[in-house]
C-alpha cells in the first residue's frame, strides 16, 4: 500500500489496483473564506479523474469542502459513515456525487484485495475536542455519532488506519476496539493539531493568553502519544487540522495554540522509540510506500520566513464569502430576534437546562440583543444598559456574517462560523457553560429556504 500527501487531512490511499481520495480539501478559503492553504497547493482536479473512491470522514468544511468537491469528477463514488442524521449525505449529493453510507464498523470490500472499515468516533464533547459550540448533538447512541469517524483500510498483507482529527478523549475507546480487531498496523495517520476560536478570539490578558497557548500546544502532543500507546504502529504520519488562518482573521494565527508540523515532529520524534514506531513526515504531493519503508522525497521543513511573506502578501489579502454582502439594517436583524429566540428556547426546554448567564449579542455599536436562558425571553438593550449584567458570555461578530447566522444554517452554522475564528468572545466568569452553548447552536430563524 501506499500513502500520498496532499494537504491537511487530504491523501490518497491506495494499493496495486485501487485508489482512494481522503478528506479532499485542496482549495482556499473554506470556513467563509478563513481558512487558508499553506504551503501554497496548485490544486488541479484532473489529477484525481482517476480516483476510485473518495472518503469523507465527517462534514467539517476542511474534511467536506465544497470548494474542493464542486471541481472534482462527479462520477467518483463517496463512502461515509451511516450517520443518523442525513446532512452529510445531502450536502454531498446536492454537488452531483453518488454518497455509499457504511455501516458502523463493518468491513467492506472494495475493489479486488482493497477494504474499508468506518467507525464512529463516540463519546462526542466540545470540552473535550476544543470546539466552543459542539456539533450541534448531546445525546448520540453509541455508534452512531454525527460528527468524526475513523477508517480502517486494508488489502490483506497491510493495515492503514485514519484517525483524522478525532480527538483522543472522545475516541479513545473507538481505537482501543480498533486496535484490537487489527493486531497489526502498518501505519497510523494521526492528528497532532486541531481548530477551535480558543484562545485567540476570547479577550483574555496575554498572560492568561500566553498560559492557554501552552497548554493546547502540549495537550494535542500528548494526545498523540496516547493513540501511538494504542495502536503501536510500526509507522506513523502525523497530518490534518493543517490550515493558516487568512484574511482579516491573519492576524490571529500566532495565538491559535496549534503546534505547527515541524515542531510536532521534533515534539514526537523525542518522545517515541524510533525503533519501534517510525515518524514519516511527507511534502504535498510526495508520497510513502508503505512495503519498502521509502518515501519518494526527504522531508523539507517550512520556510518561516517565506511563511510569514506568503501570509502577509496572499492569504491576507483573501476576502471572506461574505465581505461583497451589503450591510444589513439593524431592522432587518432585529426582525429576525423572536423566531431564533424560539427555536433556541425550545431546544433548552427540550434539554431541561437552564442558567442565569445571559448571552449578549452585539447588533451594532450601541445595540445589544440580550438573551435568557431561563426562559425569561430576549430584549435589545443600550451599551450602557449591558454594563449592569454581571454573569455574561458577549459575541459580537461582523453584521453581514451575523445576518447569515440569524436567517439559518444553509447560510451559516454557528459552529463552522466558531471555528472559523469569525466570533470575538468575553466570558464573565470565564467557565464554559455547555448547556448555554449548544442551545445556542440553534439560534436561528430558520427564514432562508435554499
Amino acid at each position: 500500500m501506499k500513502l500520498t500527501y496532499h494537504n491537511s487531512a487530504a491523501v490518497v490511499i491506495q494499493d496495486d489496483q485501487t485508489k482512494i481520495l481522503v478528506d479532499p480539501w485542496l482549495k482556499n478559503g473554506e470556513y467563509f473564506g478563513s481558512w487558508g492553504i499553506f504551503p501554497p497547493y496548485d490544486f488541479k482536479p484532473q489529477e484525481f479523474d482517476d480516483m476510485d473512491f473518495i472518503y469523507i470522514s465527517h462534514i467539517h468544511p476542511d474534511h467536506c469542502s465544497p470548494k474542493t468537491l464542486e471541481k472534482l469528477n462527479k462520477k467518483i463514488p463517496v463512502l461515509i459513515h451511516e450517520f443518523t442524521e442525513k446532512y452529510l449525505k445531502k450536502n454531498i449529493q446536492r454537488l452531483g456525487f453518488d454518497v455509499i453510507e457504511l455501516k458502523n464498523n463493518v468491513k467492506t470490500k472494495l475493489k479486488n484485495e482493497t477494504e474499508i472499515t468506518i467507525i464512529a468516533a463516540d463519546n462526542c464533547n466540545p470540552e473535550i475536542c476544543g470546539k466552543l459550540f459542539g456539533c450541534g448533538t448531546m445525546n448520540v447512541e453509541e455508534g452512531l455519532g454525527n460528527v468524526d469517524t475513523m477508517a480502517i483500510f486494508n488489502n490483506h498483507n497491510e493495515t492503514i488506519v485514519n484517525t483524522n482529527d478525532c480527538p483522543f478523549e472522545i475516541s479513545e475507546k473507538t481505537a482501543k476496539i480498533v486496535a484490537k480487531q487489527y493486531k497489526k498496523i502498518d501505519l497510523l495517520l494521526v492528528g497532532y493539531a486541531g481548530a477551535s476560536s480558543y484562545p485567540q478570539c476570547f479577550n483574555f490578558s496575554k498572560e492568561k493568553l500566553d498560559t492557554q497557548i501552552k497548554m493546547k500546544k502540549n495537550k494535542r502532543l500528548n494526545d498523540t502519544l496516547n493513540y501511538l500507546k494504542i495502536f503501536q504502529p510500526k509507522y506513523f504520519f502525523p497530518f490534518a487540522g493543517k490550515y493558516t488562518l487568512a484574511g482579516k482573521n491573519s492576524i490571529l494565527n500566532q495565538n491559535r495554540g496549534e503546534p505547527d508540523l515541524d515542531y510536532a515532529l521534533d515534539y514526537l520524534i523525542k518522545n517515541t522509540d524510533q525503533n519501534k514506531t517510525q515518524c514519516i513526515a511527507l511534502n504535498s504531493k510526495e508520497s510513502f510506500d508503505v512495503t519498502t519503508g521509502i518515501s519518494t522525497k526527504k522531508y523539507q521543513k517550512e520556510d518561516l520566513k517565506f511563511k510569514e511573506q506568503y501570509i502577509k502578501e496572499k492569504l491576507s489579502k483573501i476576502k471572506f464569502d461574505f465581505e461583497s454582502e451589503p450591510e444589513p439594517k439593524l431592522t432587518s436583524l432585529l426582525e429576525l430576534l423572536p423566531d431564533s429566540y424560539k427555536k433556541y428556547n425550545d431546544i433548552r426546554k427540550k434539554l431541561s437546562y437552564s442558567t442565569d448567564t445571559k448571552i449578549i449579542l452585539k447588533l451594532n455599536d450601541d445595540k445589544f440583543a440580550v438573551i435568557s436562558c431561563d426562559g425569561n425571553g430576549f430584549e435589545t438593550c443600550t451599551f450602557e444598559e449591558i454594563k449592569n449584567i454581571k454573569k455574561f458570555i458577549s459575541i459580537d461578530v461582523d453584521k453581514r456574517l451575523l445576518y447569515w447566522l440569524l436567517q439559518g444554517p444553509k447560510l451559516a452554522q454557528w459552529n463552522n462560523v466558531e471555528i472559523g475564528s469569525h466570533l470575538q468572545f468575553k466570558r464573565i466568569p470565564d467557565i464554559y457553560e455547555r448547556g448555554l452553548i449548544h442551545c445556542l447552536n440553534y439560534f436561528y430563524s430558520g427564514q432562508y429556504v435554499k
